[in-house]
C-alpha cells in the first residue's frame, strides 16, 4: 500500500453576481503537489524579512499585498514552477445559464469539473489519500457545495482502498493556499483586466487553463 500523500490547494476568484455589475469571470485554481513543498521555507523567511524592514504582515495575499510585495512572491513561486502543477478552471459568467447561477449547482459542477481533469485516475493507485484544502468558508450553503463536489468526484475516481479528506483552513495558516491564491489572482488579472504582467511570471507552471464554455467544449457532472 503507497504511503504518499496527493494535496490539492483550491483557491477561487470573482463574484457571485451574475448581473452586468458582477465580475465578468469565475475562476476556480488548483496547485497540486506531494510534499516536500519546496516554497514554505522562502516565503516564511520572506514575511520576516518583510516584517524586520518595516512592513506589518501577516500572510500573503495577492488581492492585499502591495506590488513590491508580490513581485518577490512571484519569484519565488517562479523558481518552484517545476515542482508543481497549476491548473485552472474558467467560467465566463455571461454564458451560465440562469439553472446553474445557483450555489449549490454552481460549485458542484465546476469544482467536479476541474477535479476530474486534475486528478488524472491513471496516477492516483501511487497515493494512499488525496487531501483537498480550501480557504476556510464561512457560509455553510457554500461550505457544503464545496464538500459535495470534492467528495462525489473523489468517491467516483479513486482506487478502491484510497483515501481522501477535505479540509477547511484559514489560509494565513496554509502556505500552499497563499501559493493558489497567487497563482489563481494572476489568472483572473488577466482575465478580467488584461493585465499579464503577474501571469507571465507563472505561465511555464499552468498546465490547463480551460474555458468550460468555450465552443465545443463539453462537461459532465
Amino acid at each position: 500500500m503507497p504511503s504518499q500523500y496527493l494535496y490539492v490547494f483550491l483557491d477561487e476568484a470573482g463574484d457571485f453576481n451574475f448581473s452586468v455589475t458582477g465580475t465578468k469571470f469565475f475562476t476556480f485554481t488548483t496547485i497540486t503537489k506531494t510534499r516536500p513543498f519546496p516554497w514554505d521555507t522562502p516565503l516564511i523567511s520572506l514575511k520576516y524579512d518583510l516584517i524586520e524592514v518595516g512592513l506589518d504582515i501577516e500572510y500573503f495575499h495577492a488581492a492585499e499585498d502591495r506590488q513590491a510585495v508580490r513581485d518577490k512572491v512571484f519569484t519565488i513561486i517562479g523558481n518552484n514552477l517545476e515542482n508543481l502543477r497549476i491548473d485552472s478552471l474558467v467560467i465566463e459568467k455571461r454564458k451560465t445559464g440562469t439553472a446553474l447561477q445557483v450555489l449549490e449547482k454552481f460549485y458542484p459542477r465546476m469544482i467536479g469539473y476541474l477535479l476530474r481533469y486534475v486528478l488524472d485516475p491513471k496516477n492516483l493507485k501511487d497515493f494512499s489519500e488525496v487531501i483537498v484544502i480550501t480557504d476556510s468558508i464561512p457560509v455553510s450553503r457554500k461550505r457544503e457545495a464545496v464538500e459535495k463536489a470534492v467528495k462525489q468526484t473523489l468517491s467516483k475516481m479513486l482506487p478502491t482502498g484510497t483515501k481522501y479528506r477535505v479540509l477547511h483552513h484559514a489560509s494565513k495558516s496554509c502556505v500552499g493556499l497563499q501559493i493558489a491564491d497567487y497563482c489563481n489572482w494572476a489568472i483572473f488579472r488577466k482575465l478580467e483586466r488584461q493585465d499579464l504582467r503577474s501571469y507571465e511570471l507563472i505561465r511555464s507552471g499552468i498546465r490547463s487553463e480551460f474555458d468550460i464554455f468555450r465552443p465545443g467544449m463539453k462537461y459532465y457532472y
